[in-house]
């Protein structure tokens, strides 16, 4: 199993970037996926969530407005569109597939960095 995060980076305030995570290696289309995000000092938190068909999503509040999750079943990829991008949102963004009964499925990670 792998989850494969890409597309962090260093951004000014207001700017953008889209993360990707490709997932392999479990049925993708039957599992609904997260991102969360780490900052330094801080626990691991939610920043989007979205079931396995794309049918429902979940925004954490911080985000709402700014931040879009996706998915395509068929390339077995699930994105974060990150639009207005404060200092704040600055972390590490990592994609999680969780699993009932089992280990969740996590990636190792993509660093975003908002600073002028």
């Amino acid at each position: 199993v792998q989850l494969v995060e890409s597309g962090g980076g260093l951004v000014q305030p207001g700017g953008s970037l889209r993360l990707s995570c490709a997932a392999s290696g479990f049925t993708f289309r039957r599992n609904d996926m997260g991102w969360y995000r780490q900052a330094p000092g801080k626990e691991r938190e939610l920043v989007a969530y979205i079931t396995n068909d794309g049918g429902d999503t979940v925004y954490a509040d911080s985000v709402k407005g700014r931040f879009t999750i996706s998915r395509d079943n068929y390339k077995s990829t699930v994105s974060l569109q990150m639009n207005s991008l404060k200092p704040e949102d600055t972390g590490v963004y990592y994609c999680r597939a969780p699993r009932l009964g089992a280990p969740d499925y996590w990636g190792q990670g993509t660093q975003v960095t908002v600073s002028s």
